[in-house]
């Protein structure tokens, strides 16, 4: 199958610079890249006209702020190839990494969207996800409604099925296919995608309060989630990942009665058992633990998890 992948940046170049070698490091790795500048005022348009590959078919240079949607509906719906892709300029992938994506889209034929894992190694944790890993064929799917909104790849007719993407992000897309029926999930063994925005990387540009607020302008996440301190971002980044963790893989439990069954429990554990404060306990920990890390020049390890049931 034949791979389109959207590239959208808006300016951090020096992000763009890394995301964009990672991209590009596989020689042998086929696809079609197609990159979209939203209007960025920093550098990055004179960076991408400087990139020579000629596996990059197009560069779009776009006089105006589309945002990330846009852009990639505009990418997608003019591909005639079977598989599409979407890489965020803040994303380091591992070389290769879709070959494998690619052949489980091949031999799964209702997989929907199948993705690189956005967190750390050591974020995951195999005794607690095992319930969620399922095995189709040669290969293995950590499965959830949905998945990060980078480093993945979906079959076009599922696109030509659902339509464009709507909405600031992916997620209410990828859980109205999870719904009719489409296997969604992370690739197992785990093939990591270093998100850059993570805190908890080494090349993020949120090391400290300071940072964290002269970034919050372009950042996407932290504007959506409403992110008003570092912590909060900690507290949000620990909560995404108890949920990919430990929650139903069944989309049914993400709509409807059960969703709100499932909202009430969470609010009474709140309010009876202190979730929220020992969340936030956690997230603090884990934030301080990152920023000693860093400041030691000993950053978590990023490659490849290959941990298997």
């Amino acid at each position: 199958m034949n791979v389109t992948l959207a590239f959208v940046t808006y300016n951090r170049l020096h992000y763009t610079r890394l995301a964009l070698a990672s991209i590009l490091a596989d020689k042998t790795e086929q696809f079609s890249l197609y990159i979209w500048d939203n209007a960025s005022s920093d550098d990055t348009p004179e960076f991408l006209k400087s990139i020579s590959d000629p596996r990059i078919k197009d560069v779009v240079l776009s006089k105006r702020n589309v945002g990330q949607i846009e852009a990639v509906n505009s990418i997608w719906s003019r591909s005639k190839d079977e598989l599409l892709g979407k890489c965020d300029n803040d994303c380091i992938m591992t070389p290769g990494w879709t070959k494998p994506l690619a052949q489980a889209h091949v031999d799964i034929r209702n997989l929907g969207v199948v993705a690189c894992w956005h967190y750390f190694p050591d974020d995951f944790d195999l005794r607690r996800a095992e319930h969620k890993i399922q095995t189709f064929g040669s290969h293995k799917i950590l499965r959830h409604p949905w998945t990060c909104g980078t480093g993945l790849l979906i079959k076009r007719s599922a696109y030509e099925r659902f339509g464009h993407l709507t909405g600031p992000g992916t997620t209410g897309y990828w859980l109205k296919m999870a719904m009719a029926g489409y296997i969604n999930g992370f690739y197992y063994p785990l093939i990591h995608q270093e998100h850059m925005d993570d805190p908890k990387s080494s090349h993020s540009v949120l090391k400290d309060e300071q940072s964290y607020q002269a970034a919050k302008a372009v950042t996407f996440n932290i504007n959506r989630h409403g992110q008003e301190t570092l912590l909060d971002r900690w507290v949000w980044r620990q909560r995404v990942l108890d949920e990919l963790l430990d929650s139903p893989w069944q989309a049914k439990f993400y709509v409807g009665w059960r969703k709100k069954a499932r909202m009430s429990v969470s609010r009474l554990r709140r309010k009876f058992f202190n979730d929220e404060a020992l969340l936030r306990k956690q997230a603090k920990i884990a934030m301080l633990d990152a920023q000693s890390r860093l400041k030691s020049d000993t950053p978590v390890k990023s490659e490849l998890v290959m941990e298997s049931t």
